[in-house]
């Protein structure tokens, strides 16, 4: 199974900004026979709706705080807008696309989160449908995956989506995890110019959050490229969406982005 296709994780306002040649080399690899699984998120995008609808949003360690009220707008962006705005712009480029979340045929089961007295209903994967994506990409589908999970008494969780990710990758057996992003990688400073780090471990990152190289938004990013590299997912690679070819040049084994390996 690993071999014709891989796990690719996105932002949903990433996905939004990435050009036509991005979906055109999806389309190529497809073609080839490679084919991507892919899983998005839309924080953003939650965070705007929510706002428009004036409900109330607050994060508790980088996991968004969720109720049932909150919950619905996240399966409504999730599920509804940004998955179908993917599936519309793959299609676009001549590809085929099937869109569906965590809840569609036990695709993603989840049960509570173990802070969930602080966070409401945000779930941890327990088991993911391999099979169902299976089918779908022997059909020759490209399977567009919205992070909803669903857990006992049918009750949906929001999934943090690297998170799903991760789970998605390992259950598949794939090798090899790409976590497209709006940055070339994982950066540090060296004499006094930012460079792209092209290998680094997971104790490395460690050190690095310690030490302040890695801060912000890309912690929650690289903790969970951390938390994919479980069964047989080897590696990560966070890459730069707007590079040309860019999964491609990460499939053929070129140095590009960083490689997060065990």
């Amino acid at each position: 199974m690993s071999n014709h296709c891989f796990v690719m994780k996105c932002g949903g306002s990433t996905l939004a900004a990435l050009p036509d040649a991005f979906f055109g080399d999806l389309k190529k690899l497809q073609d080839e026979g490679t084919i991507p699984v892919i899983v998005h998120g839309g924080g953003p995008a939650i965070s705007d709706t929510l706002g428009k609808l004036g409900i109330e949003t607050e994060f508790v360690n980088g996991l968004r705080k969720t109720n049932e009220a909150v919950l619905d707008v996240v399966e409504m962006v999730l599920s509804g807008q940004i998955n179908k705005e993917i599936v519309r712009k793959v299609q676009q480029s001549g590809a085929k696309a099937l869109g569906l979340s965590g809840v569609d045929g036990y695709l993603i089961e989840a049960r509570p989160v173990a802070h969930a007295a602080e966070v409401g209903l945000v779930g941890d994967v327990i088991h993911v449908n391999a099979p169902l994506i299976q089918g779908i990409v022997e059909m020759g589908y490209m399977p567009v995956i919205a992070p909803v999970g669903i857990g006992e008494n049918a009750q949906r969780y929001n999934i943090n989506a690297d998170t799903a990710a991760g789970a998605v990758a390992s259950h598949l057996g794939v090798e090899r995890m790409i976590v497209v992003t709006d940055v070339p990688g994982i950066l540090k400073v060296v004499d006094g110019e930012k460079k792209v780090l092209p290998v680094v471990t997971v104790a490395d990152i460690e050190q690095m959050i310690a030490s302040g190289d890695i801060y912000g938004g890309m912690i929650p990013k690289v903790r969970a490229a951390i938390q994919c590299i479980q069964g047989q997912v080897a590696e990560v690679v966070i890459v730069n969406g707007s590079e040309p070819e860019v999964l491609s040049k990460v499939l053929r084994g070129e140095p590009i982005g960083t490689r997060i390996q065990r």
